[in-house]
This record gives C-alpha cells, structure tokens and sequence, in this order.
C-alpha cells in the first residue's frame, strides 16, 4: 500500500510516536486527531504496522458491521494473550468465536445474572464497614476489593479458604506488577519477552501465570469429581454448558475464560467505581439529584428497579463516557481489501476504532471535557456514538453483569454513608498498564452513617 493511500499522520520516527504512546497517550491521541481529524495514521510497537486510529460514527458502523473474513478482531487481540490465552473470547474469530460467545452468555445474563445482587450487596457492605468516621481514606483500593471479591466468589466459586487466598495473592501480583510500565513494553514488544530468572520481569509473569493456572485447573478437577447442580457460579454454569454438537467447554478454554473474565472485569470495575464516586461528591448538583432518586426508591425494590433509575443511568454512563476503561480495545486487523470512506485499507493494517476520541468529540458531547449526566436523560445516543463496551460482534459479553455491580455497589454505598472528598483538587488520570485511574486513588473522609440502616436497597436479596 502505498502512504498516500493511509489517512494522514505523524511523520516521526516510529520508536518515537511509541515513546509518546507509551508516556501520554490520551494527549497524543487528542493532538493527532485535532491535527489530522477522525482517522489518522500511527506507526507503533515493534513492527511499526500501520495503526488507523478511527473516531467518526459512520466508519465505526462500518467496521462494527464488516464480517470476521475481512477483518479479523481476535488476531488484532494478541497484545493480551500472554495472559488470558489462545482460546480466550478475546481471542477467537469466526466459528469458534460464535461457539463461544453461545456458551458463555447465559451465565452472565438475566435472572442467573441478577441472582448475584445478594452477594454483591454484601461484599459490598462488608468491605465498606472497615471506614471509619473522621479517617481519611483512598477509595480505590476498597473499589478493588469489592471487585475482586465479586469476581472470585460469583465468577470462580470460591469461598474462603486457603485456595481463595493463595488465587488472590497471586491474581494481584500478576494485575498489579511494581513496574506497570514494563509490563506494557513486554506486551507491546513481544522480542523482549525472556525468561531470565524468577527476578526478571517476564520469569516473574511466566512463574506467576503457572502458579496461577495450577490453582485453575486443580478447582475444576474438583468440580469434575464432585459436581454439585446447586451451585450457580459462572464457573459451574460454563462447565455444564454444552454447544450444538453436545460439547462441553475443554479446561484450557475455561481456565481463559476465567482469566478474561477476571482480567475485563477486575481493574475495569473498580476503576470506574472510584471515577463515579469522584464524580458524585465533586459535583454537588450531581449528589444532590442521585440522592433525591435514591430516596424514592420503592420497599418493595426488585432487581430490575436498579436499571431504570435513569439519573443512576446516567450518572454511570457519563462516568464510562468520561474515562472509558479501554480507550482503544476495539482492534482489527484487514484481512481482504477494504474501502473506508476515501480509504483503500490492504491486509496487514490495523484499525483502531478509538472509544476515548469518539467519546469526546465535540458535534457529539460539547464540552466534553465537563462531567454532565443530563446528556444522557437529553439525547440517545447510537451504538457507533457511544460504546464503552465496544461493539458489533465484539461487544463486551460481561457487560450487562459490569454494569449492574456498578449500580448496585454505588447504590449500596450512597445509602449507607455519608462522605466528601478529601481533597477537592481536580484529579486528573493516571495510566496504569491498559487503563487510566483516577490519580492518587480518590481521596475521601466519612462523615457519617445514614440515620437510617434500614433502606430498602440494603434489604433486599435481589433473587
């Protein structure tokens, strides 16, 4: 293909515009789309292969809606392979990809779904009793908490006990590396990967993923010995799932099932969380009218009740809007020619629909650098305008479970406490690894109970 054929870009030097990938990419990315518009041409990672990043609708429509044989997403997923695997959803395209996105739906939809809100409530009313009136405290940490506890309890099936708390020893060191920065280098450049000893930065993940993958496969060897058909954690629901041809799911592909899950719904959760509740006590306005709604809810709350509170809605929309947890997680890679508007992409490009850069376009959400619910109670808007989640064939399956734990845990804490932040400093974001938190964690006192421990969403079992 030749230049002129790729929409405009920097002319730097490719380790350069990776350098500045790496260091501040939502200011570069922003830079380059005031410079060259809605598609523009980067040249990152180690074979520098032409990387169109795209934020205007009608070509996100086009890709979202263009079949697998042409583009192919799970090729361009590889970044996070080393890590979930070969036969992760992420990772698949086609037959398989549909084989498996069949499997796993259920669990993570309808009742089965909502059938978790008792645990969740809990977790969350146990992890936010540790605060204490008058202390200062970092959100974050406690969002991870919670969100972790959900993941391996409603996801994995574990209760405690010893291999409980080795899995979650070794989940954190493995999310959480001391030097985020590496890791990122080690996944963008897979020629630097060695195993140089358990001290190394790749010896230590490969040692950590086996740890890892032992305790996996160990709880469902277990599982197989002795199935119990009451449990309903998605783990369970996964192993008795069968495709057309009667199959069930083979262990490698539930132990990278369980990863994505664990990896797409961890950090992502709390990470959200912690921007919500800034959000919500930075803005008083905005406290004040998710309050009012809250106050209204009914003694009489069923599970569905969370969804259609619309200020709720709202306010959880435009915190995913804001600072969505993946800026670009929507990858393709060409695999037949394929026109774009004035754009003759060839095989071998990767395109990069931008969820951060669509999110904040101007003609879509003015001021978009400006926390405003209300944009979500004024206009819908379409799934090539908003897609925190991603889109077409690609979309999110832990999405409906994503956001009901983010409802339910915000509803959950605003009805049990009172608090303001600690710092009304703006906070600006921070990347760590492929997401971008909220800087310093979210600083926050509590000021008090609610006079009433009685509220309807703290009684409710949500079955």
């Amino acid at each position: 293909m030749s230049a002129q054929q790729l929409p405009n870009g920097p002319q730097t030097h490719p380790w350069l515009q990776t350098l500045q990938w790496l260091i501040s990419p939502l200011e570069y990315m922003e830079d380059c789309a005031k410079r060259y518009g809605d598609l523009f041409t980067l040249r990152l990672g180690q074979n520098s292969t032409p990387q169109v990043f795209i934020s205007n609708p009608q070509a996100i429509q086009q890709i979202f809606n263009t079949p697998p044989k042409q583009l192919d997403s799970g090729e361009a997923a590889g970044v996070k392979s080393p890590l979930l695997g070969q036969q992760s959803l992420l990772a698949l395209d086609g037959k398989p990809h549909q084989r498996q996105r069949k499997l796993l739906t259920p669990p993570l939809h309808g009742e089965r779904m909502l059938s978790y809100g008792q645990l969740i409530g809990n977790i969350t009313t146990q992890v936010t009793g540790q605060w204490q009136i008058g202390e200062p405290f970092t959100v974050l940490p406690f969002m991870q908490e919670i969100s972790f506890q959900v993941i391996l309890k409603a996801v994995f099936g574990l209760e405690d006990g010893s291999r409980y708390e080795k899995l979650k020893e070794l989940l954190i060191a493995i999310l959480n590396p001391k030097t985020p920065i590496i890791r990122t280098v080690l996944l963008l450049f897979p020629s630097l990967r060695h195993d140089l000893g358990a001290w190394s930065p790749w010896g230590n993940y490969l040692r950590l993923r086996q740890q890892i993958d032992e305790l996996i496969y160990a709880e469902i060897q277990e599982r197989k010995v002795q199935p119990d058909p009451s449990r309903n954690d998605i783990l369970s629901l996964m192993m008795a799932a069968r495709d057309e041809a009667g199959e069930p799911m083979t262990d490698l592909e539930l132990r990278d099932e369980l990863m994505t899950l664990l990896v797409a719904g961890h950090e992502t959760t709390a990470t959200s969380l912690s921007w919500a509740l800034y959000w919500i006590h930075h803005l008083p306005q905005v406290q004040e009218k998710l309050l009012q709604e809250l106050d209204k809810l009914s003694e009489n709350l069923d599970s569905n009740a969370i969804f259609q509170l619309p200020y709720l809605n709202a306010v959880c929309s435009e915190t995913l809007r804001l600072y969505p947890v993946a800026i670009s997680a929507l990858n393709r890679v060409v695999k037949s020619p394929l026109q774009i508007g004035k754009y003759k992409f060839e095989p071998g490009t990767l395109l990069i629909p931008s969820i951060y850069l669509t999110h904040h376009r101007e003609d879509l959400y003015p001021q978009p650098k400006q926390f405003r619910p209300e944009r979500f109670l004024e206009r819908q808007f379409t799934p090539y305008e908003y897609l925190p989640f991603g889109g077409g064939n690609r979309r999110c399956i832990g999405m409906a479970l994503a956001l009901f734990e983010m409802k339910l845990v915000l509803v959950t804490i605003l009805s049990r406490w009172q608090m303001e932040l600690a710092d009304y400093k703006p906070v600006q974001p921070v990347r760590k690894g492929l997401l971008f938190s909220p800087g310093g964690g979210v600083k926050m006192v509590v000021k008090g109970r609610k006079h009433s421990q009685n509220h309807p969403i703290l009684q409710t079992s949500f079955s």
